[in-house]
């Protein structure tokens, strides 16, 4: 099977739309230019990381129907890669009904993925995976109730929402209303629903990236797993993660097994980032993204082909390598303030070491916990490499 890429700026161009254009979108896009496709990058406000180094940029609200339908229609793209929740899906599925371009990895899997009732729903009901005992709720009274039922401690999360945000470790009935107020008012689209989980007493939680590519001879859809990568959360966001995470043959394979159901549940190609818990040789679904994962921006040190150069091969129908040649850490660079017009300073201590590298993600504006960039290191062992990484993160100071 032959493909063909245009050149970029004229008739015979490739065009990827990219819907959500952050840190993790914008390594999407570098990957995509190096492969000789145009990209047009779309995000809710201006000079995302992502739109810096597209060829074409677009603001809109990307939940509003009839904005995302008429960009869509103006830019004509083969593909369509979603990197954000927050999208009008209803659009997306008429287009794929309609064969007019190609939803990554398909309309059904961003549809079911951008909130949690929808994954969580396929997961334990249809596929009858491993999860935690759950519980949605719509409203104040049933979300005591479902607390009361799922006992504590217990987590909860918006339906819809990423990077933390909206999360809470409840311990106690005396903090279920305070969680309540805080999903209602962080969630990234405000559904007025949240999901209550059981506490799962894990070893460690891992991220497998999986990939779904078209055989180079056959055409037909396989897939390929990264190792599996550690990683250390706060309040429901990634501070740093590591490659490869040790966990017992029996815990991979069931790993393995469970990522290959619920992505090919979903279909289409590309990367998913599927998250676990693991303890000894038992493992429990969490959550998947159909898209690289915040996690993944370690395999920037470790693998051949990072999540990023993987998703843009798997969705061009390009063959695949996920194979790593080094033990790596990343380490997250928050902004530490809010503020716009930010300066990054002591990069040079920061990358003393030879072994390890710096993404600055150029947002425009910073939070005290936003995510600004990360440092990512090689060493012999996953401790010392996470050891690296973090020291070097501490050494950038950032000032408004």
């Amino acid at each position: 099977m032959s493909i063909t890429i245009g050149t970029p700026l004229q008739p015979s161009a490739f065009k990827v739309l990219l819907l959500g254009s952050g840190e993790l979108g914008k390594e999407v896009v570098i990957s995509l230019q190096r492969l000789g496709v145009e990209v047009h990058a779309a995000d809710r406000y201006h000079n995302a990381p992502a739109m810096q180094v597209a060829h074409f940029s677009h603001t809109l609200n990307m939940a509003d129907p009839i904005a995302l339908q008429q960009l869509i229609d103006e830019v004509q793209p083969n593909l369509v890669v979603p990197e954000i929740e927050a999208i009008a899906t209803e659009v997306l599925l008429h287009i794929e009904k309609q064969n007019k371009t190609t939803i990554i990895p398909s309309a059904k899997a961003v549809n079911l993925t951008m909130n949690r009732e929808g994954i969580r729903t396929l997961a334990a009901d249809e596929l009858g995976l491993p999860t935690s005992n759950f519980r949605f709720a719509d409203n104040l009274a049933s979300f005591r109730a479902a607390c009361d039922d799922i006992g504590y401690p217990n987590f909860v999360k918006p339906v819809m929402s990423s990077s933390g945000k909206g999360q809470s470790h409840i311990k106690s009935f005396e903090e279920v209303d305070a969680a309540w107020d805080y999903a209602m008012q962080a969630a990234r689209v405000n559904q007025g629903k949240v999901i209550i989980e059981s506490q799962i007493d894990f070893d460690f939680e891992i991220t497998l990236l999986t990939v779904r590519a078209k055989n180079p001879t056959s055409g037909a859809i396989e897939t390929h797993f990264c190792n599996p990568i550690g990683h250390q959360q706060q309040n429901g966001d990634y501070i740093e993660s590591w490659q490869p995470q040790p966990m017992s043959q029996a815990a991979l394979e069931s790993a393995q097994h469970i990522a290959d159901k619920i992505t090919t549940a979903l279909g289409g190609c590309g990367i998913f980032g599927v998250e676990l818990f693991v303890k000894g040789d038992l493992v429990w679904f969490s959550e998947v993204s159909p898209r690289p994962h915040d996690t993944g921006l370690v395999t920037l040190a470790s693998q051949f082909q990072n999540e990023f150069e993987l998703h843009a091969r798997a969705i061009l129908g390009l063959p695949v390598n996920t194979e790593q040649h080094s033990t790596a850490a990343s380490a997250v660079i928050y902004a530490g303030t809010d503020g716009t017009n930010l300066s990054f300073n002591h990069l040079e201590t920061a990358l003393t070491n030879p072994n390890t590298d710096l993404r600055l993600f150029g947002k425009p504006e910073g939070f005290v916990k936003r995510r600004m960039g990360v440092i990512t290191a090689r060493a012999a062992t996953t401790d010392h490499a996470r050891e690296i990484a973090r020291e070097s993160a501490k050494q950038i100071s950032v000032k408004a």
